[in-house]
């Protein structure tokens, strides 16, 4: 249920009545209560409109209420409607942080134009908020990880409350959905991102080699080897160790591996000394790892080892809401390297974009945009925005008409960088109407600010 832009206060039964008709006509969703404890019970941090209430009630009066919805959050506006003998109780309350109060009997339509004045308020204090918290986030080091789909939102409470505990993370993801933007973004979160962020692909290296790269050499260890070398475990003290490809890594490799996971200790090639070390391990795989455990193709020790915490992350197919802010930012990332302009999307070419499968999901999303900003409009001709109808699968009619509403307004958000203002002219629609549209497919405005 969408909350009401008005919650009114007033112990009298006709008052409640004319003001639920006349705010009905007005299309300003309302809800009365007969008294303010009740009221107040309705009112959370997150309530996005105005209290209006009568100065004179019994049990707890209007002043009273005011301070306890100021006690909730002092931005919510509190109108106080005042009988003829109280307006210097209603200056007092002005004083005392109440937004306005009218006069009894008051012009319905000055109500109603102090009510709106109210809203815009209130409105523009969550944004505020809103993009004050985006802004902390966006200030932190290192990658972003975007999107507001309930997927990606539910990655993100399996990674947050675990970024300053060192205890090991397994990421399983399609090639292309961003396990390396995701591990850099857990290390550059967490406490030890003043320390160092080591990657390296299991399948990328060779295997005569690869022991090596992780655990270092001392001089003369091997033919070569002609000076001692520092291996990447031993690199990623007090940091992150992040394996991609785990599943490549040879089976002997593994044995000295979960080793080091047990014993926090490491020893390079050719050497006697074992060396400390405090790592963080992230592993990334596209296999399932546990299957290929039970059909020992992968140490079962370490698979469970390794699997502190597993985070699944979607393929692009499955949050195809994301795709146009995922696109519009590489687009802006894109224009800063070639110095050419950013042009955003129309509704039509997002929405083609949702169309596509995206097998090579957000790295295939990237590269696209990297083409969009050197070629324009004529790069969406290719195979990636061929105009085939959900090529993932089968919609609704409502979910096709959802979906192109949604890019609609993303795009819109896009060439107007947020301003709510000139994206209500540009879709010709009312300011209520696109903050509700906007609340329905989960969009921020800050998301769009340049």
């Amino acid at each position: 249920m969408t909350d009401p832009s008005v919650i009114f206060v007033d112990d009298d039964p006709h008052i409640r009545q004319a003001i639920s008709q006349t705010f009905a006509l007005e299309e300003l969703p309302v809800v009365c209560f007969e008294d303010a404890a009740s009221a107040l019970e309705q009112i959370s941090p997150e309530y996005e409109g105005v209290v209006l209430c009568d100065y004179n009630m019994p049990g707890m009066d209007g002043l009273e209420m005011m301070d306890r919805v100021r006690e909730v959050d002092e931005a919510i506006p509190v109108i106080i409607l005042t009988g003829q003998g109280d307006i210097s109780t209603a200056v007092s309350a002005m004083q005392q942080g109440a937004y306005d109060f009218i006069e009894k009997p008051f012009d319905h339509e000055e109500l109603i134009e102090l009510l709106r004045h109210a809203l815009e308020k209130r409105h523009l204090a969550l944004e505020n908020r809103r993009l004050k918290a985006q802004l902390r986030h966006l200030a932190r080091p290192g990658p972003r990880i975007l999107g507001d789909s309930p997927t990606m939102q539910k990655v993100m409470a399996t990674v947050d409350p675990v970024l300053d505990i060192s205890a090991n993370i397994l990421l399983h993801g399609e090639t292309g959905v961003g396990k390396d933007a995701l591990a850099r973004y857990i290390h550059e979160n967490s406490r030890r991102s003043t320390h160092n962020f080591v990657a390296i692909n299991c399948g990328a290296v060779p295997e005569n080699l690869i022991e090596s790269e992780l655990f270092g050499h001392e001089a003369g260890a091997f033919t070569g080897a002609d000076k001692r070398r520092i291996g990447k475990i031993e690199h990623a003290h007090r940091g992150t160790l992040f394996l991609d490809e785990l599943e490549s890594m040879p089976m002997p490799l593994q044995v000295k591996l979960l080793r080091v996971l047990e014993e926090q200790k490491v020893e390079r090639l050719g050497s006697n000394q074992v060396q400390d070390v405090d790592v963080r391990i992230i592993a990334a795989t596209k296999a399932d790892l546990k299957a290929l455990s039970d059909q020992g193709e992968f140490r079962s020790d370490l698979y469970y080892r390794l699997n502190v915490v597993k985070v699944d992350i979607p393929p692009l197919r499955e949050r195809k809401e994301d795709i146009p802010l995922l696109f519009h930012h590489f687009v802006l990332i894109a224009a800063a390297r070639y110095d050419r302009e950013s042009v955003p999307l129309d509704a039509s070419q997002a929405a083609r974009l949702m169309q596509h499968s995206w097998p090579g999901n957000v790295r295939e999303l990237r590269n696209l945009a990297e083409r969009y900003v050197l070629l324009g409009p004529a790069a969406l001709d290719g195979n990636t925005a061929d105009g085939t109808a959900n090529v993932a699968g089968r919609q609704t009619l409502t979910e096709m008409m959802d979906g192109f509403e949604r890019s609609a307004i993303i795009s819109a958000l896009n060439a107007c960088h947020g301003s709510i203002k000139d994206t209500m002219v540009q879709l010709g629609i009312a300011r209520k109407t696109l903050y509700d549209k906007m609340k329905k497919h989960g969009l921020d405005k800050a998301e769009f600010k340049d």
